[in-house]
């Protein structure tokens, strides 16, 4: 026997991005990027970006965790939608996050079944999202730059590391810049020229030397990788060096 009041009711989802390692990407960070597809035909049934804070840090981190406890408070990042569902459907839950940091954007997704009336809260459907945000700082992109000018042949290199989440970097912190490994690679016209050793300064800075001492064209690829997670994070410019 069918139930008549199972069909087109207003159905609740919440889908949630998680940085891997470290806490949701909401707000601060600009968001994720959340698409909800009818799997069968490809619709878009609802879109939008993950807004609120990262979430709880001494509950997320810090905090040992048994079956059916949340990870989640009600300011905790989310989308949220309602969907009016007449029968059941499967969908694609898709997410690109960060949404606002394009050289870091991860897309991840899941498939399910939503079934008219019967809600998906709480913590909802949680993606994770592996890496780092890598933004190499100096030097710029395409930056003409003159051999003559250097210091003793010495360019700059410097890059902001942060969590998926935005989640801060420091010496001895919850992400201990101790334990990543953050480096730069140089190239010169293809030809590999060797790594630079790079060094926490601040909060999520880090810095290196590159040593310069002919004209032409450079590619600078800056990487963070975590061997306990494996986490990785890349960024890349390429610069000028003329007489």
């Amino acid at each position: 026997m069918i139930s008549q009041g199972l069909w087109a009711v207003p159905t609740k989802l919440i889908v949630r991005a998680k940085a891997k390692d470290a806490k949701f990407i909401g707000s601060s960070i600009g968001g994720a990027q959340v698409i909800i597809r009818n799997k069968a035909t490809g619709e878009i049934l609802a879109q939008g970006l993950t807004q609120g804070s990262t979430g709880n840090t001494q509950l997320i981190m810090n905090t040992l965790k048994e079956r059916g406890d949340k990870l989640s408070d009600d300011n905790t990042a989310k989308f949220m939608v309602e969907l009016d569902l007449e029968e059941v459907v499967f969908i694609r839950v898709e997410v690109l996050a960060p949404a606002s940091k394009k050289q870091a954007t991860v897309f991840a997704s899941t498939e399910l079944w939503m079934i008219p009336g019967k809600h998906i809260l709480g913590d909802g459907v949680v993606l994770e999202i592996p890496g780092f945000i890598v933004d190499v700082l100096k030097p710029r992109t395409h930056q003409f730059i003159s051999l003559k000018a250097l210091k003793e042949g010495i360019v700059q290199v410097q890059a902001n590391v942060v969590m998926m989440c935005g989640c801060t970097i420091s010496d001895g912190g919850i992400w201990d810049a101790n334990k990543y490994e953050v480096r730069g690679v140089l190239k010169k016209e293809g030809e590999n020229l060797g790594e630079i050793n790079m060094k926490l300064v601040s909060p999520n800075l880090f810095e290196g030397e590159a040593e310069v001492s002919a004209t032409g064209n450079y590619e600078l690829v800056v990487y963070a990788y975590h061997a306990a997670t494996g986490n990785t994070g890349v960024d890349k410019v390429n610069y000028v060096v003329r007489e």
